[in-house]
Formats: structure tokens, sequence, C-alpha cells
């Protein structure tokens, strides 16, 4: 049972929570730009958080369902409908063959990325035990591409047709209220902890860092957000190896800079590293757009592991909420 792709969107990738076990030999974690809104939407449907999701970037794709799905929409709020019928993120509907999933821009600044979850998940090219499509190196997904044109979505399996009424009813009964942090939020100040040279910087250079705001540039993409501001000077020159580089990792390059790596980052680098967005951040810079300011402040790792031990309590609670949903679906659903 599949999906066709009537219109790609702007980018739109299958995504998952990427290839973590390979960053030694050289290969790129890839994966969602913001982690939390993908858990969400695999959650809301009642997935294992490891299964893939399409990622939508600004501009939505149109999709024709050939077959009953139950899906979840998280993140950015891209104006979805089911064929003229808005809708709305951070809660399920059901699909039935023939209708169509359509996202209109958002002129409000609600964010950069929205995550589509399908009950059961989608088919994809496993590459290296992740589905996440690597568009530098080609590799997962769709053949490492974005959506395009007539493509075709495959599903892991499909609803069976005498339960759909049964479903529907199921699912529109179901009242859903997100405790806090969990859907998309605005947060202009990022939470960051010193990177390995923080003290190689001048002090002015720091104090410009975390007093001032800084631009995003158009220059940002999956691979790095390059950030307008105070530019940051070392003390004196370094000479750096190569190291591993990690989401959220803030490199400083010779024209001072920042540029805060993103899910597509290389594996290494060699520019001075300043500092590194917390974790629990990291989804709110995603959701940021080209020409919106972002400020930085200091916390610690202590506080930046309480911060997303909170975080993650908050999702095995919702998990907890949706357990007779996803029990009921689970009965109603045959996988291929």
């Amino acid at each position: 049972m599949s999906i066709v792709v009537i219109k790609p969107g702007m980018l739109s990738t299958i995504q998952d929570e990427g290839r973590w076990q390979y960053q030694r030999l050289g290969v790129g974690v890839t994966g969602a730009m913001d982690p939390s809104a993908l858990r969400l939407a695999n959650i809301l449907v009642g997935n294992s958080r490891i299964l893939p999701c399409l990622e939508i970037t600004l501009t939505g794709p149109t999709l024709r369902f050939d077959s009953n799905a139950c899906i979840a929409i998280t993140g950015a709020f891209l104006s979805p409908h089911i064929d003229n019928e808005p809708i709305q993120n951070n809660r399920s509907y059901i699909l039935t063959p023939g209708q169509t999933l359509s996202f209109k821009s958002s002129s409000d600044n609600t964010g950069a990325r929205a995550y589509l979850a399908l009950f059961g998940g989608l088919k994809g090219n496993k590459v290296l035990n992740s589905f996440s499509t690597d568009l530098k190196s080609k590799l997962g997904g769709i053949q490492g591409r974005a959506l395009q044109k007539d493509d075709i979505l495959e599903l892991n399996g499909r609803f069976r047709s005498r339960h759909i009424l049964e479903i529907k009813q199921f699912i529109a009964s179901r009242s859903l209220y997100l405790t806090s942090g969990l859907g998309i939020q605005p947060r202009q100040t990022l939470r960051v902890i010193p990177g390995t040279h923080f003290a190689k910087f001048t002090d002015d250079s720091i104090h410009q860092f975390l007093d001032t705001e800084y631009k995003i540039s158009a220059q940002s993409d999956r691979m790095g957000y390059r950030l307008q501001g105070c530019s940051l000077n070392l003390t004196e020159p370094l000479q750096i190896y190569s190291e591993p580089t990690s989401f959220g990792t803030i490199q400083v390059p010779p024209d001072g800079n920042p540029i805060v790596l993103m899910a597509d980052r290389q594996s290494t680098g060699g520019y001075p590293k300043l500092a590194n967005v917390i974790t629990a951040d990291l989804g709110y810079l995603a959701q940021s757009l080209p020409g919106q300011s972002v400020r930085f402040s200091l916390t610690t790792i202590d506080e930046a592991q309480k911060i997303w031990a909170e975080r993650n309590a908050r999702f095995k609670q919702l998990q907890v909420q949706l357990r007779d949903t996803v029990d009921f679906l689970t009965d109603k659903f045959t996988y291929f």
C-alpha cells in the first residue's frame, strides 16, 4: 500500500534518529533536524521512536493516499489540509484511499520544519541501521535524495477497511493535551555549555557572544546555521587537529562568524569550538528561520542533563497517556 507524491514540496526527506554508530568511520549522522518533533510525531501515532518520518521544510508536499493510514504532524505549523479541510498539528487523523494531504506555506513564523508520521512507519532504503536521507552521500531514504513528483512512498502495512469507521470514531473521540515543552515553542535564547576552546577566546569575544544577538544567515542549511553578528577572536592563533563534531557544536572559522553544526554536519572539524547548544534546545534552533535572531546563555552539563531528563519524562508520560490508543490501532492493523 502506498502514497503518491503529487508535489514534492521545497525539501521533503525521510528521516529518523540518524546513523549514530558510524561517525568514527567518517559517515555523517544526519537524521531529523528537530529530534523532539520527530519523536513526538511517532508517539502520537503509536510508533516506536526509531521509525522514519517525513521531514518537511517550509513548503510542504501534496500527497495522495492509496490506502488507509493514521497520521500525525508535529513541528512547524505549515497549514496542513486533508482534501480541503484544515487540520491541526499534534493530533492523529485517519485518511482513506483517494484522500489528499497538502500543506500551505505558513506566514506567521511558526517554524521551519514539520514532521509527518504514519502508523506502522514508512519503507525506505535502510543503510547502516538508519533510513535517514543523507543528501551529500546519497544514502538512505529514497535513493538518498529528497522527494520528487510521482515518487511512491510505501507503507509497512494497512488498516483493514472494515474497521475504518470504528477507527475514525475512536480517534475523533480522543482529546489530547500536550504537557509543557513537547509542542513547538519559540525560544530566542539558546542554552550552551562551554566548548573545547572556550577559554581560548578573548574576554571581549565571550561577552559579545553572550550579550548580543546573532542573526541566522540565508546561507544556513541542514549542515550548519551560519550566524551574523559580532566577530569573535582568539587570544592567539591555534593549530587544531581535526576533532569529532556533534549536533550543536559552535565552531568559529577565521572570519569570526560562528557556525552551529546541525544534523548533516561533517564528522570532524578543525575550527575552534566555542560552545555546544544543549540537546534540549536543538529543536528550537532547527525551527528558526533565516533572518531571525538568537541569543546564547551559558549553562552547565549537569543542568543540561537535568533539562533533557525532564523532557524525556514528559515524553514517557505522553506514551502512557496514549497506551489505549496504541493498543486499539495495533489490533486493527496488518503489517506486510
